[in-house]
């Protein structure tokens, strides 16, 4: 089945190269942004092709509006977007606000804000029918951390993405009658490398048994999550906020 071309930005790894398979799988041509790990993204793609499916990776900043432009611009080349996943995001390490950097809130915003809005911004060009575009589905991966604030840890990373549940709100009242629905999720406590970027490798593990479900969740529940919210099954599904975090 051939759903057209889904765009999946920091899709090398962790739940951005779940999604990227799964979309894959369920008949989408996949483009993936990565940031510095060429490896990784090139062993999505290489699973991909193995698995009879059509995917490339384009090295991309979100933060840098050119970047953006032109992975649209490759993703263009498969044929037809009709699916974003906006997944690329960036945490810091364990601080509190009053130890908080201008430099540091900055590229947090950048990348987890900006980076989303000119997505958003780029795909809407493209699956609009103001804009002559058939329709289709985008999904920002946010966090937990929006309504729980993550004191004492990241409240800078909270707030970004609190901005995302807004645009995600907001940007699907504003195109729901152009063909377009999104929605967001919400991850938890996820184990992926992120923990280790952000200076705690062990956070998942340690934080696991005291969530409600006693473990932290996976890469594929997120991207199940994610790929069924960009499918037709989802389909009377817009502005909703979504939470795979294990009930916490």
């Amino acid at each position: 089945m051939d759903r057209g071309v889904a765009l999946v930005t920091g899709g090398s790894r962790g739940i951005g190269a779940d999604i990227a398979r799964r979309l894959a799988a369920a008949g989408w041509s996949v483009c993936l942004t990565y940031r510095a790990d060429a490896r990784s993204a090139a062993d999505v793609v290489h699973h991909i092709e193995a698995e009879g499916g059509t995917a490339r990776a384009v090295q991309a900043d979100v933060a840098t509006e050119a970047d953006v432009v032109a992975a649209f611009a490759a993703a263009d080349e498969l044929g037809g977007l009709t699916a974003l996943a906006a997944n690329a995001g960036i945490v810091g390490p364990k601080t509190r606000v009053d130890e908080l950097s201008a430099e540091r809130v900055e590229r947090m915003m950048a990348v987890n804000v900006t980076g989303q809005i000119l997505c958003c911004r780029e795909a809407v060009r493209r699956m609009s029918t103001v804009h002559g575009g058939n329709g289709g589905s985008i999904v920002l991966v946010s966090s937990a951390a929006s309504r729980l604030g993550s004191p004492g840890e990241y409240v800078d990373y909270a707030a970004s993405k609190g901005a995302v549940d807004t645009l995600g709100i907001g940007l699907a009242r504003e195109v729901a009658g152009e063909g377009i629905r999104v929605n967001v999720v919400r991850p938890g406590v996820i184990d992926t490398e992120i923990h280790a970027s952000g200076g705690q490798p062990d956070r998942a593990s340690r934080l696991g048994p005291a969530l409600p479900m006693a473990r932290p969740g996976t890469a594929d529940e997120v991207g199940a999550a994610v790929v069924w919210l960009l499918g037709p099954e989802s389909g009377y599904c817009t502005g909703s906020l979504l939470d795979v975090s294990g009930g916490r």
